[in-house]
């Protein structure tokens, strides 16, 4: 690092364990990390850990470089790539070329006509939920939506109801969480994973329980496809993985034994993929969701705005066909509103702004880092290969560059005409670049959709007396719970 051809940016002058007790430097919480760099240092910031130089970066231009212009230079940082211990090769930990094999694979799932057909199941699932809730009673709305994005993952993209083996799912889940701070701070955890360490067994315990359950799952839907031709494309993502084809593949010395055009992907392929898209597609909007209905309850004005639109919108027709009025009736609809539909989706842009920025202030996914492959060079800076570079998105949709007066909540932000003045990343909730979540379309529709279905029937009502705390794990959720008081309109 004393080389001379290298520009480093300003930062911190020793290794991060010399500044231990500083009030900004605490195991399991790098956003406190991340404010003190971008404040004190500005958008791009230097700083090591035990000999590895770090660069945290809080400008869109650099943030393009890296996702997209130079993209070829890196590959995913160590804390992502140790998440393999969980989700093997799947989407979010693989490199290319498995990476853009498998996505091409996943991909016809998440299409614009496949995702159109999921509207309606996420409607029915959101208004089942709603007609179940009480007059004056305390709900967590944190573990609601938890519930409601577990059932519509297991209804929309694997297609089962929420089984016993599906909530098996969700707590291992919630277990892997509270220990991922142990999985990411321990150096070489592949190594001694079967080592009885308490902390390091109560993962490995879950993560078997996991794999067990989500091969039953698989070995069930092949033996029904097997059975079934008809079976072979019911428009779920399970299905298409196990019926998925590899196209013929030059090798590689990454992925030196590509499979014939005529062999599909193995169990353990299949595995990694579900419980990637599991995680990411449950927990990320279940996430958003609850940050949505905390921000709207601390911000009237939005709410009564998204409550003039769902009236405009959601008004009852009276002259709907009598199939129409059964399906109002079955679900409880109220006589002012009916459900929202697919084709109500591109008139709620409201709604969709709401959601827009509750996920600039609380992004699920908080933070993105590759490390460089070669020197790499960003504005004035040149920064050697090896280097990590992380990005936050918590910590850039906070910034007053980029949304003046950035605490409030403003759902105006994301007017068609505010986005596009804007720089690409200055708002980034599901990345970007060739690794942009797969998922990102169908997340908008389903937290458009769920919004609509139960704001125009609920407000719900903040009980706590301090603000949420978010807790950064994999993804940000509310440290405790979120009490809310539900209240019809």
């Amino acid at each position: 690092m004393t080389d001379s051809s290298y520009t480093l940016p300003p930062g911190l002058k020793h290794s991060l364990p010399f500044y231990a007790n500083k009030p900004w430097v605490k195991l399991g919480e790098p956003i406190l990390l991340f404010e003190y760099l971008h404040r004190t240092y500005g958008n791009i910031a230097y700083y090591s850990f035990l000999g590895t130089p770090i660069v945290f970066v809080n400008e869109p231009e650099y943030i393009h470089e890296i996702l997209i212009n130079q993209a070829s230079s890196f590959v995913k940082e160590r804390t992502v790539r140790r998440m393999k211990v969980l989700l093997g090769e799947g989407l979010i930990t693989s490199d290319d070329p498995i990476h853009m094999r498998q996505r091409k694979i996943a991909a016809p799932a998440f299409h614009r006509h496949r995702i159109a057909a999921y509207a309606d199941q996420i409607v029915t699932i959101a208004a089942s939920m709603r007609e179940h809730w009480q007059p004056g009673e305390t709900i967590d709305v944190a573990a609601a939506m938890m519930n409601l994005s577990l059932e519509i993952v297991a209804r929309t993209l694997f297609d089962t109801e929420v089984t016993a083996d599906i909530r098996s799912i969700n707590d291992e889940v919630n277990t892997i969480m509270g220990l991922y701070n142990l999985i990411i701070a321990l150096p070489k955890l592949e190594s001694y994973l079967h080592w009885p360490l308490p902390g390091v067994s109560k993962f490995r315990r879950s993560r078997d329980r996991l794999n067990t359950i989500v091969d039953r799952i698989i070995r069930q839907r092949r033996e029904e496809m097997a059975n079934n031709l008809t079976l072979r494309d019911r428009g779920d993502l399970l299905s298409m993985l196990i019926a998925s084809r590899y196209e013929s593949e030059v090798p590689s010395t990454s992925d030196p034994a590509p499979r014939p055009p005529s062999e599909g992907m193995s169990d353990e392929q299949i595995r990694d993929e579900v419980l990637t898209i599991f995680l990411a597609g449950y927990e990320t909007v279940a996430n958003a969701l609850a940050w949505t209905w905390y921000c709207l309850s601390q911000n009237p004005e939005a709410q009564s705005k998204l409550h003039a639109e769902l009236d405009a919108v959601l008004a009852t027709d009276p002259g709907a066909p009598s199939s129409t009025q059964s399906h109002r009736a079955e679900h409880g609809d109220i006589a002012t509103h009916r459900l929202p539909t697919l084709a109500d989706y591109p008139q709620l842009r409201y709604t969709e702004q709401v959601f827009a920025e509750a996920m600039r202030l609380y992004p699920p996914a908080w933070a993105m880092g590759r490390r460089s492959t070669k020197p790499v060079v960003l504005g004035p800076y040149r920064i050697p290969a090896g280097a990590h570079f992380f990005f936050s998105q918590y910590i850039m949709h906070r910034s007053a560059e980029h949304f003046p007066d950035p605490l409030r909540f403003d759902p105006t932000r994301h007017t068609p005409e505010a986005k596009a003045a804007r720089a690409k990343f200055a708002y980034f909730p599901f990345g970007g670049g060739g690794r942009q979540c797969i998922g990102e379309s169908f997340a908008w529709m389903e937290g458009v959709l769920t919004i609509a279905t139960i704001a125009s029937r609920w407000r719900l009502i903040y009980l706590g007396t301090t603000p949420p705390v978010p807790q950064a794990k994999i993804t940000l959720r509310p440290r405790d719970p979120l009490r809310m008081r539900l209240k019809p309109r």
